[in-house]
């Protein structure tokens, strides 16, 4: 079942936004190295991730094993996120994660076995998938708060 994952999808999103906001600034922008990202990089590639599971949580339910990934890499340098505004970002990831929210809450238990294939070849389940994608989120939001 989803209904643990629903709950801290739902806690992070009442929690993470003001955590965040209360951050200063140039911490968000501090890269360790040129290759690394900085945290507010690292809530971009959370967008990315987010956007790519929108899909994954769609799709997966009307078409037979779509292969959804993407090249993370790539997707967070020609997003730009180290220049936009932290509160853009922010808000940007509130929104679409409590729009997330609302499709796994929507999604029936039976579309929930309903398989996607991922970039190693391998399928998963839209549940497997939806577990995941909280354990990674919070994976990431610990590196953000706490880095």
């Amino acid at each position: 079942m989803v209904t643990q994952s629903i709950n801290r999808l739902d806690t992070l999103i009442n929690i993470i936004p003001d955590l965040l906001l209360n951050m200063d600034e140039s911490d968000l922008n501090l890269k360790s190295s040129p290759e690394k990202w900085s945290r507010k990089e690292i809530l971009g590639h959370l967008i990315d991730s987010a956007t790519n599971n929108h899909q994954r949580f769609i799709r997966g339910q009307y078409e037979d094993e779509p292969t959804i990934f993407y090249d993370q890499n790539q997707w967070n340098t020609l997003s730009h996120y180290h220049e936009m505004s932290t509160k853009q970002i922010i808000t940007f990831w509130t929104m679409y994660n409590q729009h997330l929210l609302h499709i796994i809450k929507h999604i029936p238990n039976d579309h929930l076995q309903k398989k996607c294939r991922a970039f190693d070849g391998n399928t998963y389940t839209l549940e497997f998938l939806i577990n995941d994608y909280v354990v990674h989120l919070e994976h990431h939001l610990r590196q953000v708060v706490s880095y």
